[in-house]
């Protein structure tokens, strides 16, 4: 315990407690504190929520996740999976007699997820796959049993890599690919007897997804158990997953069919509860870049018709109440998350949730009970993410976990919105307050920008502000064009003008915060994480007066995001088309923050990883030399890690502590 002890205090700088007022100051040693809550799924009986709780390691430098059962009436909890790694995706057998998740198996890197099976009435959990690959996804039979799973298939010529013959084919993929990308089909395993049984195969693919994204589409089973909804994508390249349709799958022969008569944009279909009905998500206008739109259709096969036009929201949230007449939607509304029950006549009421604002990664976490009850996760201001649970659409809204009350106690600061006007656009952003801000003083201000820009900055808990507000500063989270929050057009609004006027948006905003008095305007920082960095670098090369700049994983050149990231050809419709048509590399070149970069007189600290397959590292040390060798002070900062986002709490501990001290450094 005590080399733990002292471990611990090594990682986590500023670990003593300091006070402010009386209460405990929220710094960075309380990640420690934080119980993060996600998946809830409520029991056919209606009567439990399952949840997955995941709290930090620092000494093992990982995620402890565990399954946890809440108990309805009482919000009694019961821990259902001590000493497994990397549980997940919980979900209730139809009769509600088991319980089947994911979690790793073997040891180390020859570790995979596969799908194991709790009993309710107690036991040990039961590994029931044994995929080479590990395990996707997967969705319960309605008869409970057996389990449609998505995995990856064995490399062909499997025999021939062992012996060195390495070569494979390279096309739409990121540039850190190393092997031929594998394709991901549908599996069916017997839930008694363990029998496994492949439904399908082919170069064509399930969707592949590499985070930061929603979750792939789920399979959902017909009532009558006969046919599954699936989506199929025309190969494992990355750069192809928008070449994604909805098929029918016959589960008795493999044999499947379209829903439509489409060829791309089609995600998340969906049987109504009595199997007459199909929803599904389709990008509005067949645009790339568009809004999710809800379709409804009906079973037999067909296009339907869309039903969330009028709302104009783009939505990550589809769900069937059990009436087969109303569907639970959810997405980014103007300053908040929100949901709402829809009628298939696309009639629209707001759930009345007070200041609790759902939880979004690209996906909004919610679930639906047979009997109608609606069970999510969210924050508030002030409040980390805890579940919640309604027993109707228009019931009360009743919280029934506190795990991190201990955080919510300690001082934080007041989170508001602020709103302006810029070429004809109304916007929003969420300003966060110094958490010892005395009326009548000025304070430094940072600018902490959303990602995407497929997001939305909104009034929920957000950690690193927090911090921020801690340390005096303001925190403007502004909202440009191009986020999800306004529409259809507020989202395509930055096709082919990818900085300029989201550039005006935000510094129109920050003219509106100058002119509260509030701000001391010669100490002000600009800041962002993946698009956030693109729009840090556009500002800091655009716009002089900025003392401090933090580009974190930034898109710095559109010709290196079109050749080299996980997208790479799917960009070419917001900027243009191909750079290598015509006159279109000039608008790569108009729209990339790299070109106007010598301009960056801001001290720049640049962040990324070394990895990164959404955001390649070439464009930060595009950056890093430009700063450089114009003379500006850079300071760049590289991490091991094959992802756009840090996976362990110690390397998300340590960028947000240099971020922070890059701040303090050149703000205080």
């Amino acid at each position: 315990m005590r080399i733990a002890f002292i471990i611990l205090t090594i990682l986590l700088p500023g670990f003593r407690e300091s006070t402010v007022y009386g209460q405990k100051k929220f710094e960075l040693a309380d990640y420690a504190k934080f119980t993060n809550i996600s998946d809830p799924q409520i029991s056919p009986d209606g009567k439990n929520i399952v949840i997955v709780t995941s709290k930090p390691d620092y000494v093992q430098n990982r995620f402890n996740a565990e399954l946890v059962l809440v108990d309805v009436s009482s919000g009694k909890k019961r821990v259902l999976t001590k000493d497994m790694f990397a549980v997940s995706s919980p979900r209730w057998s139809p009769n509600g007699e088991q319980l089947a998740f994911i979690s790793k198996a073997g040891q180390g890197k020859d570790a995979t997820s596969q799908i194991y099976l709790i009993s309710l009435q107690g036991g040990e959990a039961k590994q029931i796959t044994k995929s080479p690959k590990g395990v996707q996804h997967f969705a319960w039979s309605p008869n409970s049993t057996a389990i449609a799973y998505a995995a990856l298939n064995e490399s062909k010529n499997k025999s021939e890599i062992e012996k060195g013959s390495t070569a494979f084919e390279i096309s739409n993929n990121d540039v850190f690919v190393s092997s031929q990308p594998l394709p991901a089909h549908i599996w069916l395993v017997n839930t008694k007897t363990g029998e496994n049984k492949r439904l399908t195969d082919g170069d064509w693919s399930l969707p592949l997804v590499i985070p930061p994204s929603a979750p792939s589409s789920p399979f959902s089973w017909s009532p009558d158990g006969k046919t599954i909804l699936f989506v199929k994508v025309v190969s494992a390249y990355s750069g192809d997953g928008q070449q994604r349709t909805i098929q029918m799958l016959n589960v008795e022969d493999g044999s499947y069919k379209p829903l439509t008569g489409r060829t791309k944009f089609e995600g998340y279909p969906n049987f109504s509860p009595n199997g007459s009905k199909i929803s599904y998500w389709y990008k509005k206008g067949n645009v790339n870049g568009s809004i999710n739109e809800l379709w409804v259709a009906n079973a037999v096969g067909e296009e339907g018709k869309p039903i969330s036009a009028e709302l104009n929201r783009d939505l990550y949230l589809s769900a069937w109440m059990p009436d087969n007449k109303t569907i639970l939607i959810g997405g980014h509304n103007d300053n908040s998350t929100s949901i709402w029950s829809m009628t298939l006549d696309g009639k629209r009421t707001a759930i009345e949730l007070g200041s609790v604002c759902p939880s979004y990664g690209f996906w909004l976490d919610a679930t639906v009970s047979k009997n109608g009850a609606i069970a999510f996760t969210g924050s508030e201001p002030t409040k980390p993410v805890e579940l919640y649970y309604m027993s109707s659409l228009t019931s009360k809204l009743v919280q029934l976990t506190d795990y991190n009350s201990e955080v919510s106690k300690m001082t934080l600061g007041k989170t508001e919105t602020i709103r302006w006007e810029n070429d004809g656009w109304k916007h929003s952003g969420v300003i966060t307050y110094p958490a010892k801000y005395e009326k009548g003083k000025k304070y430094p201000l940072i600018l902490v920008i959303h990602g995407g820009p497929n997001s939305a900055s909104v009034e929920m808990f957000a950690r690193f502000p927090q911090i921020l507000a801690n340390e005096g500063y303001f925190v403007f989270e502004p909202n440009y064009r191009g986020s999800d929050n306004l529409g259809n057009e507020y989202k395509l609004a930055i096709v082919q003008d990818a900085g300029a006027g989201p550039g005006r948006d935000v510094m129109a905003g920050l003219e509106k915060l100058k002119s509260t008095g509030m701000i001391d305007t010669d100490k002000i920082g600009v800041s962002g994480w993946s698009y956030g960095g693109y729009m840090t670098v556009w500002l800091a090369g655009h716009y002089g007066g900025w003392k401090a700049a933090v580009a974190g994983a930034a898109v710095t050149d559109w010709v290196d995001q079109y050749n080299f990231s996980d997208g790479n050809v799917g960009r070419a419709d917001a900027l243009g088309g191909s750079p290598f048509v015509g006159d279109n590399m000039k608008k790569y070149i108009a729209q990339s923050p790299i070109t106007e970069a010598k301009n960056i007189k801001a001290p720049t600290l640049i962040l990324a990883n070394s990895g990164d397959p959404r955001v390649p590292i070439t464009q930060s040390y595009k950056l890093y030399h430009t700063l450089i060798d114009n003379g500006t002070v850079t300071k760049f900062i590289g991490w091991p890690i094959p992802a756009h986002n840090a996976t362990d709490p110690v390397t998300q501990m340590e960028r947000d502590r240099l971020w922070l001290n890059w701040m303090n450094t050149y703000l205080k």
